[in-house]
């Protein structure tokens, strides 16, 4: 689920949407959701003070169930 929430979200905010990856990554006690973008969108995903991806980060939490494992969104380069 929050998959499909980041999935729909980010490619609003990016001018190379075409280059937008999600990798997920098991962790030890979380599903990470790895964004890699266009070098020219980095900025806009992170946004400034990181209040974009810090949104992405709540929706993502908000969008896994109660019983479900935790989700991470992180930028790679």
């Amino acid at each position: 689920m929050s998959r499909a929430l980041i999935e729909y979200v980010a490619p609003w905010l990016l001018d190379h949407p075409e280059d937008l990856e999600i990798n997920e990554v098991d962790g030890d006690d979380a599903l990470i959701l790895e964004l890699t973008v266009h070098p020219e969108d980095m900025g806009k995903i992170i946004g400034k003070r990181g209040r974009i991806i810090h949104a992405l980060r709540s929706l993502a939490r908000a969008g896994s169930g109660r019983g479900e494992r935790p989700i991470l969104v992180e930028v790679s380069d």
